[in-house]
């Protein structure tokens, strides 16, 4: 495990240049919302990036201000500087190339390629999925299209061909999670164009078996009692119920979200269903079980890394839970967590934030984005001690 590194007060010239643990180091009050983002390779690589986080047409933005050292930390402040002042100005600093609907989809499917097998058909059934029922989509620039565009492809094969409706609507969202990813977009207009989309033909909603909240302690001490399974696995499931996040964001979780001294977890938005980037403030319990991860897995893997290596499979918690006797699913807990919140009398804006729900209410999300992250990391303390002092 590499030494601690005291975080400075506002970056200098030779922090940047030595600083090689993971993490966001931000360079202070009057930074602009300058940070340096360190971050080490499955390979063993250190690379660092500048972002800056502004206010937008009232959306908080992360824009890429280049690597480091081709950007130094004096041209990355001038950056910012100049960001900030275009925005008083009413003016969008993530300025012109921003692509076309066709482009973005490209784009992904290249990003998907390395996943799929050799010679799989995927990628030119994403292609057809596009011509067949995106059309009206392509030739657009990606932060034009409004939610309204997106209904007019889906509404006409909602009902009548509900399985292209669902390949449709998969394939719209990913692209359009691509484009908030990498700050073409601050939304994604196909959650509010399902919305206004009739209820389909046969469809039924997703019900996941969920705990009372008050045995959620029982089967915490079960599966940390599962000294057969996969340790990482085991963990896994740990961090979810302590954090109440979903199970593909804690399996895909890595070394370079977590700040562990802020007591932070930054999911970014291309790993979240919203595609909004979301903080996860870490109660004691989740930054002990991250230290235990670190000692299994290092910070140059995922954090909860595989036997091969690689990213936890969704079967691996799965197994856990089942040979522990737990009768929930893993995204059951989010439900038994949120159960005891309403019980525990959490205002219901706050509730829904720490499960990360977007609020439809404008008014919400400004309260939202002011001063519920305190509050929300005081909730899941409470959670925490909840579940593990029982």
């Amino acid at each position: 495990m590499e030494p601690m590194m005291k975080r400075p007060r506002t970056l200098s010239a030779a922090f940047v240049r030595t600083v090689n643990r993971p993490g966001v180091y931000g360079d202070g009050r009057g930074g602009r919302g300058l940070s340096l983002r360190v971050h080490r390779t499955l390979d063993g690589r250190i690379t660092k990036t500048w972002r800056q986080r502004v206010r937008i047409k009232g959306q908080l933005t992360s824009i890429g201000l280049g690597p480091y050292p081709e950007v130094t930390l004096a041209e990355a402040r001038q950056k910012a500087l100049d960001n900030s002042r275009g925005v008083l100005l009413g003016q969008d600093p993530r300025g012109r190339g921003v692509p076309t609907f066709a482009a973005a989809a490209r784009r992904t499917i290249e990003l998907h390629r390395d996943s799929w097998k050799a010679g799989s058909p995927l990628p030119e059934q994403w292609e057809s999925t596009f011509r067949l029922h995106a059309a009206p989509l392509l030739d657009k620039s990606v932060d034009r299209i409004e939610s309204a565009d997106v209904l007019r492809c889906l509404t006409p094969i909602w009902n009548s061909k509900p399985a292209a409706a669902r390949k449709a609507r998969h394939r719209i969202n990913a692209v359009f999670r691509w484009c908030v990813g990498r700050n073409y977009r601050t939304d994604n207009p196909v959650d509010r164009a399902v919305e206004a989309l009739p209820k389909a033909n046969g469809y039924a909603p997703t019900h996941h078996r969920a705990l009372p909240h008050g045995e959620v302690a029982t089967a915490l001490r079960a599966v940390r009692r599962t000294t057969d399974m996969h340790p990482a696995a085991v963990l896994c499931v740990e961090l979810l119920v302590l954090t109440a996040v979903r199970p593909g964001e804690a399996r895909g979780a890595r070394w370079d979200e977590i700040d562990m001294e802020a007591a932070r977890w930054t999911i970014p938005a291309a790993r979240m269903k919203a595609g909004r980037e979301f903080v996860v403030p870490l109660s004691t319990g989740a930054l002990d079980v991250l230290e235990r991860a670190r000692k299994l897995s290092g910070e140059s893997l995922p954090v909860f890394p595989s036997r091969t290596g690689g990213p936890l499979p969704e079967s691996a918690p799965l197994r856990v839970l089942k040979r522990a006797g737990v009768a929930s699913t893993l995204h059951g807990f989010r439900s038994s967590a949120r159960s005891w919140m309403a019980e525990s009398g959490v205002p219901a804006e706050v509730a829904e934030a720490c499960l990360a729900h977007v609020p439809r209410s404008k008014v919400v999300q400004a309260y939202q984005r002011s001063d519920l992250l305190e509050r929300r990391a005081e909730v899941l303390q409470e959670w925490n001690d909840y579940v593990t002092e029982r």
